[in-house]
């Protein structure tokens, strides 16, 4: 499972701009008013090799208001629930009585802590940050998240402290199949009928399951382990601390799943949620299932399924690979169509290409469609090969990677996705100089 790393430390200290500067990305919502950053925010970052998530949280602050107290929830929910804990403290003002009460709570938790010292912007603030060694912790480390100073060395010393192995490990030739969807599809009713059993607490209230739930199990002597989640809303949906806690569980489980199965509730049909619950799954390069559960609460006639289809490819244009299922978890009806469905999307998203055929395609598509100038550059591809499986990923080596249009590497997609089966799974496609 990949690590967990979260960013705690009382309001305006600069989380989000760190948060910001370690994912690449502007996420967060950064401001000089204290308490901007009032959910926690999940990223994924990679460092010298080493994947993980980030949890951005509010500003822990001694105070009574309620909203104060519950971004305190959301930052003790967050240090639970990671493997190493990010202190930032703010260089400019030296330790706090705040500072302190943070490092207690990050003492009671037994975490890994590194504590970042922020807005270390000149040399001054920097032969200054010895005192918070009165905090306790062993590791300190002098940054700016504005200016990009000192961000190797934090991350440098997080990433050493890295348990060797995060989560349960599983058998090579298990299949690893996540459940997901908005609350109140049929997720935990759809892991019973897939188990037999009542395995998980089926309730119509939603947002019953807070955590992820594995059971393993085998059938046709093949192994699998089912991960039932919390349900999925968008970030900005998301409000008590039970919910959020259930949507980082829900993040794990994608992380260590090999499929994930998109539920779709037929009786209120697709909303946009759907939509965001489906990308939490592509952005993790995971294998995809589309099912459309509650299927014996619909009108049906002779072109049902053919008009639900068509519908399902017009919204989830992004997952035109995905194979469809329609079922009912309750009824248990059509609940052995999924297993194949799960196998082949395993399948394709586990295949090896040889180079040799690789190549072959490229050099056809190539003479089919020449690419045409971009950039003021025209685009040579040299030779390619595949360097990943889950998710497949190939490498094509040109003289210019600026110089193919999105169009073009849209293009090449289709011709292997033409060429071989690769239903179920994204592929992913990567330019590198030939240098």
């Amino acid at each position: 499972m990949t690590p967990v790393v979260a960013i705690v430390g009382r309001p305006n200290v600069g989380k989000s701009t760190i948060f910001n500067r370690i994912v690449g990305e502007r996420k967060a919502i950064t401001d000089d008013q204290p308490g901007a950053t009032r959910d926690r925010l999940y990223g994924k970052a990679i460092w010298l090799g080493h994947n993980f998530n980030l949890i951005d949280t509010g500003g822990i602050e001694i105070s009574d208001a309620p909203f104060l107290s519950q971004i305190k929830i959301q930052a003790e929910i967050a240090i639970r629930e990671s493997q190493v804990v990010i202190f930032v403290v703010d260089g400019k003002s030296g330790v706090t009585p705040d500072d302190h009460v943070v490092m207690q709570m990050l003492h009671e938790a037994n975490k890994p802590v590194v504590v970042a010292v922020n807005k270390a912007d000149n040399q001054s603030v920097r032969d200054q940050y010895y005192e918070f060694y009165e905090l306790g912790a062993a590791d300190i480390i002098p940054i700016s998240g504005t200016h990009g100073i000192g961000i190797g060395d934090l991350l440098d010393k997080v990433t050493s402290l890295f348990p060797e192995s995060v989560g349960e490990e599983y058998p090579e030739a298990t299949i690893k199949f996540s459940i997901i969807g908005r609350p109140n599809v049929g997720k935990s009713q759809l892991t019973n009928a897939i188990l037999g059993y009542d395995r998980v607490i089926v309730s119509s209230e939603q947002g019953t399951t807070t955590d992820s739930v594995d059971t393993m199990f085998v059938k046709d002597e093949q192994n699998y382990v089912v991960i039932d989640t919390a349900g999925l809303r968008k970030r900005g949906k998301i409000y008590e601390s039970l919910e959020r806690y259930g949507a980082l569980r829900a993040m794990q489980a994608i992380d260590r799943s090999d499929v994930c199965l998109v539920v779709i509730d037929a009786n209120q049909g697709i909303i946009e949620q759907d939509k965001h619950v489906a990308g939490y799954a592509t952005d993790s390069d995971k294998a995809i299932v589309l099912v459309v559960n509650k299927y014996d609460l619909v009108a049906k006639d002779n072109n049902t399924i053919v008009e639900w289809e068509k519908r399902i490819r017009q919204e989830f244009k992004f997952l035109s690979y995905a194979p469809i299922v329609f079922l009912s978890a309750k009824t248990k009806s059509r609940v052995k169509t999924l297993f194949p469905a799960i196998e082949k999307a395993f399948e394709n998203y586990s295949r090896r290409v040889s180079t040799s055929v690789l190549n072959e395609v490229i050099n056809e598509a190539v003479l089919l469609n020449p690419p045409k100038e971009h950039n003021h550059k025209q685009i040579k591809i040299y030779y390619a090969t595949q360097v990943k499986e889950r998710c497949p990923t190939f490498v094509l080596f040109v003289n210019y990677t600026d110089a193919m249009h999105f169009s073009y590497h849209r293009y090449l997609e289709n011709r292997i996705r033409e060429r071989f089966d690769f239903e179920g799974t994204p592929i992913k496609i990567i330019l590198r100089n030939r240098e």
